[in-house]
């Protein structure tokens, strides 16, 4: 009887950002490594044999969860990837609803009726990774293995285990971040002992010493972004100069580095960017950040962030930084929530906050950066 534990990886800026990133890479957050070191700790006792993951980055650096603490070597398979949305990867799930609301649908509730243009279809997905977890048992008989993969994967393998067809996809669960299920292996035959299971983040036998500050949930499906509109958006830019008297928003949005971030038809903040000139070597600074009153503490600032890096990262930038005023220090909590540490003063005597954004290379297959 083999044995093989199916984990989904940790939350990674895709979930956070509400950006839509099947075979795109994209770094683990905060909270995420914290639900990693309590799938460490849940797994501390159980021997593993073997450790296999696709070779996205999430869920490398997930595995490291048992491979690293058990010394054991990482297999990555590129076929246990993550499905790929095609011309969908890297855009926002708000700017996918608003252009896309039909496909939106049956991607979340019929996913027998989805179809985009470069993705892979579901039936192709529950083909190659219902042979790649085949074949993982077949070469690890009679052994225990942890098998790392993705959601939307996860949920098509265990509905076809389960006797469903990619038409009923919609009655079975989706398991979340870190999410644990066992397969049993006997021969050819393949039987779910249990799945979905999370309990390590909230058993304190696991999750000691990682509690997670409960966090606003923004409205699904979250927000899209254009670029800033004059003279539309003239009132949003005259309130935003209140909050930041010393940011120059309409010189910054005829440049074109002002993003307007929009719920419905309703905008809701604004986020900027530096000139490149102007940008530290290895750093994207935030020229601007602004939430309007009645969306504030509503889970949508994260979103903005998840734009700044979006700009940042294809540059080659590895940080991302933001100056704030001693007028600003009540917003500091907001950054300093989502992974900001002070870096400094500015001449100006502003604080400096400053994000790591960059990829650990130990993470990264031999191939960096991949698609789909």
């Amino acid at each position: 009887m083999t044995k093989l534990y199916l984990i989904r990886h940790a939350e990674a800026e895709g979930n956070l950002y509400r950006i839509a990133q099947g075979q795109y890479n994209s770094i683990i957050t905060d909270r995420g490594w914290r639900q990693i070191r309590a799938l460490e700790r849940r797994f501390q006792d159980i021997h593993v044999d073997a450790v296999y993951a696709s070779d996205l980055y999430r869920t490398c650096a997930t595995a490291s969860a048992i491979y690293r603490p058990k010394g054991l070597e990482l297999h990555r398979r590129r076929d246990l990837r993550e499905i790929c949305v095609g011309v969908w990867e890297q855009k926002t799930w708000g700017e996918i609803a608003r252009t896309d609301p039909v496909q939106k649908e049956n991607f979340s509730h019929h996913l027998d009726r989805w179809h985009v243009e470069g993705a892979e279809t579901p039936e192709q997905v529950r083909d190659r990774v219902l042979a790649a977890v085949r074949q993982i048992a077949a070469e690890n008989d009679g052994k225990t293995v942890a098998v790392f993969s993705h959601g939307c994967a996860i949920r098509i393998l265990l509905a076809t285990l389960q006797g469903y067809s990619i038409a009923q996809l919609g009655q079975t669960p989706h398991g979340d971040n870190t999410a644990v299920s066992l397969i049993e292996a006997d021969g050819a035959q393949m039987r779910v002992v249990f799945r979905d299971d999370n309990s390590h983040l909230t058993d304190p036998r696991y999750a000691q010493g990682e509690t997670v500050k409960k966090r606003a949930n923004a409205l699904e499906p979250g927000l899209y972004f254009q670029p800033l509109r004059l003279p539309e958006d003239a009132a949003l830019v005259e309130n935003c100069a209140e909050a930041f008297p010393e940011a120059n928003v309409r010189e910054r949005a005829e440049a074109g580095t002002v993003l307007t971030g929009f719920l419905d038809q309703e905008a809701v903040g604004l986020v900027g960017f530096c000139p490149e000139h102007q940008a530290a070597e290895n750093a994207g600074w935030i020229s601007l950040f602004y939430i309007r009153e009645p969306y504030r503490r509503r889970g949508y600032g994260v979103q903005l962030l998840g734009q700044a890096v979006a700009h940042y990262r294809p540059l080659g930038r590895r940080c991302l930084r933001i100056a704030l005023t001693p007028e600003e220090s009540a917003r500091c909590p907001f950054f300093r929530d989502y992974g900001f540490v002070p870096a400094g003063r500015g001449e100006d005597g502003r604080e400096i906050l400053e994000k790591d954004i960059s990829f650990d290379p130990a993470f990264l297959g031999p191939e960096g950066e991949s698609g789909c």
